[in-house]
């Protein structure tokens, strides 16, 4: 499933227009974004959690080449699925 896809699912359910549910879809990725940027947390009780975790630098190889080169430090976002939306999947 898209976002437009998704979004239309969320207007049908919720009764609400298309460019409606996208705008309010468009909001709710922003603010997650925008706090997981931040540096915190944002937990959806059933579905899961957005976290920012942290690369220690390290040395790889060039594919290509093979040289070794340094791979500097960097932050990533981890999502850790919620117990309702494991379930969910499991079933």
């Amino acid at each position: 499933m898209r976002k437009p896809e998704l979004a239309a699912a969320i207007a049908e359910r919720a009764d609400l227009s298309k460019d409606k549910a996208s705008q309010v879809l468009n909001v709710i990725l922003d603010e997650i974004t925008g706090t997981v940027s931040k540096g915190s947390d944002v937990t959806l009780i059933g579905f899961g959690s957005f976290t920012v975790r942290e690369r220690a630098a390290r040395t790889g190889k060039n594919p290509q080449t093979g040289k070794p080169l340094n791979i500097p430090a960097s932050k990533t976002v981890a999502f850790k699925p919620g117990k309702a939306l494991k379930d969910a999947v499991s079933k």
